[in-house]
């Protein structure tokens, strides 16, 4: 069974920091995708990022490029996001998602866009806050 589980949210200042962890089990994580999602009171679900973990290839939605960055750990089995200068917007519900990575074995194809459709398993969320 496939599971993801994610940690690392919490209440932070306009302008801080915080670095979301995705662990992963149950699946050959090299062969996968993650990616994140986030889903703010009352709007749709956002994908804002996805990597994958054989290569690293990451795509970032324009609401957070330049400002979050994904990493892969392989012996690990987790993803990371690191999460830079947050505002309030970017107050939500944080989901991490795994797809099979059909790029594999083919250079130079990128992770993106981040489809929801697309991802079968799913994470139970954690919360991040920024304050102003």
């Amino acid at each position: 069974e496939v599971q993801l589980v994610e940690s690392g949210g919490d209440l932070v200042q306009a302008g801080g920091s915080l670095r979301l962890s995705c662990a992963a089990s149950g699946l050959t994580f090299h062969d996968y995708v993650i990616g994140w999602f986030r889903q703010a009171p009352g709007k749709e679900r956002e994908g804002i990022s996805c990597i994958s973990n054989s290569d690293g290839a990451a795509y970032y939605a324009d609401s957070v490029k330049g400002r979050f960055t994904a990493a892969s750990d392989n012996a690990m089995n987790t993803v990371y996001l690191q999460m830079n200068h947050l505002q309030p917007e970017d107050t939500a519900v944080y989901y991490c998602a795994a797809r099979y990575d059909y790029g594999l074995g083919y250079d130079g194809v990128m992770p993106g866009p981040v489809i929801a459709g697309d991802y079968g398993h799913w994470g139970q969320g954690t919360q991040v806050t920024v304050s102003s």
